[in-house]
């Protein structure tokens, strides 16, 4: 890794460097302002030295122009002047205290003296001047404030003077320059001091924004790329040693890490897309990919554990079709045998209704007959009490005739219960080939109840005719039975048209039970093609299990 100085201690550096000038500079305001204080101290104290020696020296001076006014005009006012100087205002006085206060040199203070001692001295001379004025000797006065003497002390005190105030103005203009040049040093200082914050600040502006703010926004697009799954895009830093080199290593790190995570996935699922179920999901997952770890184990589990359910639930539904179309087929051929029972059973019936429709016009003719032997009858009065004994035989025959009668209603009766139920079956449909059998096997053994019934009365019909000739021929022999023959003959129409109309009602009936049984068969052959249909069904349902099992085994699954 490229060694490279920390940005950090390079801020911290800059911004060091930056806090000592700071510190500096506020060192040398602080400076700056003691001196400026000090200099505004030294000019005033220059100021009142200058005026308190003038002060002094005007004091002097004005003490020598008021005796010289006196002394030239007389008046009073200059003499009252003089003595108010010299006993109330003493401005000279006042001065050198003033100037001793604020502090002065002993040279200073020696001229100062002498120029005290000298205008002492002139004391005498301007006092005996103002006497002469008050004695009235103008001349004399004017020769002591204008004489040699006086004016030689006055120029003393005017050479004095001049030198106190050159001592002075050059002592304190000293001082007051040795603060200018110290005030504009510490001014000279605190602009290299600011100076050097603004280099240092100027410098850590360009630091931050070279070496941090511009690696900052070239790592954030960084991690917008890598926001946006493009882990492949060119990095324009390279790790270092400084806090962004380090940066950009983890971020190296990272890209590495997930494209080396999406890379596993990529692959395991790649090959789960291909059939391979027989995987083992990588174990150096770390963090927050642990859970995707565990996530894609679990998809492969449930993937393993459905695929094999599938399979084995494949096969089962296949070997469950073939049973269902096995059934299914003999479902249909049952019902198929059932329809053919059913049409043999409705033809029976049909055969039934014949006999019985036959038997009706044998009773039709029987009752023809009969009224043609009441008519024989009324003629052979005699014969047909003869007859009244086959009479009596018909009468019993025709009511076992009706005995039979209601056995076929009976039948009837019980064929139409059987059709019901053969209808409820026949909803029913899953199982309803056993019901079927059941109800085949009632109907035929009501068909053969009823084809015994109409033996029996064609056997008893046959037997009537045959007592009716017997009675025929006795009637021809017998004419004395004639009378209660032609009764009996009575009753016996009466008794065949009863077996007519019963006839009748047993061949409507058994048209009903045809017709039942026809709708019977209609059902039966529906579920014969609803079975055909249910084999169809269940083979393409075993068809589509073997796709699915096929689908399945592509897949490479694991061991158990």
């Amino acid at each position: 890794m490229k060694k490279a100085m920390s940005q950090s201690l390079l801020t911290l550096i800059l911004n060091g460097i930056s806090i000592v000038s700071l510190i500096f500079l506020v060192i040398s305001l602080i400076s700056y302002r003691n001196v400026n204080n000090q200099l505004y101290s030294a000019n005033e104290e220059r100021f009142n030295l200058t005026y308190n020696a003038n002060r002094f020296m005007n004091g002097s001076a004005y003490l020598t122009n008021e005796v010289r006014a006196f002394a030239a005009t007389g008046l009073q006012k200059h003499y009252d002047n003089y003595w108010n100087e010299v006993n109330t205002l003493k401005n000279r006085d006042k001065g050198v205290a003033e100037m001793q206060e604020i502090g002065i040199t002993a040279a200073e203070q020696k001229m100062i003296d002498d120029m005290y001692a000298l205008s002492n001295q002139l004391v005498p001379l301007e006092d005996e001047a103002m006497k002469n004025v008050q004695s009235g000797n103008k001349s004399a006065a004017l020769d002591y404030v204008y004489g040699d003497a006086y004016n030689d002390s006055i120029n003393q005190i005017n050479t004095l003077k001049d030198q106190f105030l050159t001592t002075l103005d050059n002592r304190t203009s000293a001082h007051v320059n040795s603060l200018l040049q110290e005030s504009n040093q510490i001014r000279l200082s605190m602009i290299l001091a600011l100076s050097i914050v603004g280099i240092m600040q100027l410098s850590n502006m360009l630091l931050v924004r070279l070496k941090v703010l511009r690696p900052i926004m070239i790592v954030k697009k960084q991690m917008v790329e890598i926001s946006r799954g493009n882990l492949s895009a060119n990095f324009a830093l390279l790790p270092d040693t400084s806090e962004i080199g380090m940066l950009v290593e983890s971020i190296h790190e990272t890209k590495c890490e997930l494209m080396k995570y999406i890379s596993d996935i990529d692959t395991t699922l790649s090959q789960m897309a291909d059939g391979n179920m027989d995987l083992t999901i990588g174990s150096d997952y770390r963090g927050e990919f642990l859970p995707i770890q565990r996530a894609m184990g679990q998809i492969l589990d449930s993937l393993n554990n459905a695929l094999s359910q599938i399979n084995k639930t494949s096969a089962q539904v296949s070997d469950e079709s073939d049973k269902m179309s096995t059934s299914a087929q003999s479902l249909a051929n049952g019902a198929t045998e059932q329809a053919a029972a059913v049409e043999e059973l409705s033809a029976s019936i049909l055969e039934i209704s014949k006999q019985v429709s036959n038997t009706s016009a044998d009773a039709d003719n029987a009752n023809k007959v009969s009224e043609e032997s009441m008519r024989h009858l009324t003629l052979c009065n005699e014969k047909m009490r003869a007859l009244s004994a086959a009479i009596d035989e018909i009468s019993d025959s025709s009511r076992q005739i009706g005995g039979i009668t209601r056995a076929i209603e009976d039948i009837s009766l019980q064929t139409n219960i059987l059709a019901l139920n053969a209808s409820v079956e026949a909803a029913r449909a899953g199982e309803a080939g056993k019901g079927f059998a059941v109800v085949a096997g009632e109907v035929q053994s009501l068909a053969n109840k009823s084809s015994e019934s109409a033996k029996n009365i064609s056997e008893l019909i046959e037997n009537s005719i045959k007592q009716v000739q017997n009675g025929a021929t006795l009637s021809i022999e017998t004419m004395k039975a004639l009378t209660q023959v032609i009764a009996s003959g009575e009753q016996s129409a009466a008794m065949i048209e009863r077996i007519a109309s019963s006839a009748t009602q047993q061949a409507e009936s058994l048209e009903q039970v045809t017709e039942g049984m026809n709708q019977i068969s209609n059902v039966v052959q529906t579920n014969a093609s609803t079975a055909e249909d249910s084999a169809s069904s269940a083979h393409e349902l075993r068809r589509g299990a073997e796709d699915l099992r096929n689908a399945v085994q592509k897949f490479s699954l694991r061991r158990r």
